[in-house]
């Protein structure tokens, strides 16, 4: 890999994090499809380049985890259970599939996987009733809820899965408004993330191997790209639908993982 390759990487995570079509599907693709990565390095990467973008939703949201830090109010008792109960649900469903994941990266499996999952964002994204703004706010999230929402956020750990498409959904379908379940969804993803680089980083030695300028130049990148595409872009997704986006891409790569077999 070299300083192209790292940038380019970068720049994938950035900007697509915010956009509801699996960073980590296209990360991996990218890695497969043009570097010629392993799956199994390929996975351990994209999760790895999480790390950026994740740093912006902390510092774009800064204001909101200090006050979640400090519980001065019932507002932020609420946020603290919310992440709290979601993360510890997430680790339920995300790390038994991480495992799993790991056991079967194959080429050709993982590229159909990739194609599957996308098809299934695609679905989830044309879900009727998505698009609506409901009328619960955080403050109303129940035990039940947040438990939900952090199993389905879990799922997210399958490439091609799109975490802000998944709990986005999830919340909307559940009646929250649109800015509350846009707020939700990013703050859950920080410990989200954070676990799964951790785990990734003890399951995968090669990726400790890793050169550090290389490592760096990956996460300063996305983080630029994520921090300054951030508004832009989800404004971008609020008035696309990405349905038929994802499921084309996710038929395309099924195709491109079956040819092998037909020629």
């Amino acid at each position: 890999m070299n300083i192209i390759h790292s940038i380019l990487l970068g720049l994938i995570q950035g900007i697509t994090e915010w956009l509801p079509i699996s960073s980590e599907g296209q990360s991996m693709l990218f890695m497969m499809g043009f570097l010629g990565i392993s799956p199994e390095d390929a996975l351990s990467l994209a999760i790895f380049l999480h790390l950026g973008t994740t740093f912006a939703v902390i510092l774009k949201f800064r204001s909101r985890f200090v006050d979640i830090v400090r519980l001065r109010s019932s507002y932020d008792s609420q946020l603290f259970k919310i992440l709290l109960i979601s993360t510890i649900a997430t680790g339920i469903t995300a790390i038994p599939l991480f495992f799993l994941i790991k056991a079967f990266t194959h080429g050709d499996a993982v590229m159909l996987l990739i194609g599957v999952m996308l098809i299934i964002t695609g679905i989830l994204l044309g879900t009727p009733g998505r698009r609506a703004s409901g009328y619960k706010q955080m403050e109303d999230m129940n035990v039940k809820e947040m438990v939900f929402l952090g199993l389905a956020q879990g799922l997210s750990i399958l490439p091609g899965i799109s975490r802000s498409g998944t709990t986005i959904t999830f919340l909307l379908l559940d009646r929250m408004n649109q800015k509350d379940a846009l707020e939700v969804s990013f703050l859950i993803s920080v410990p989200a993330v954070l676990g799964a680089v951790t785990l990734s980083l003890l399951t995968s030695p090669s990726q400790l191997s890793l050169p550090l300028n290389d490592a760096l130049l990956m996460i300063s990148t996305s983080f630029i790209a994520g921090y300054a595409t951030i508004d832009a872009l989800l404004r971008f997704a609020e008035r696309l639908n990405f349905s038929k986006f994802c499921m084309i891409l996710g038929l395309l790569t099924i195709t491109f993982a079956l040819l092998p077999w037909i020629l």
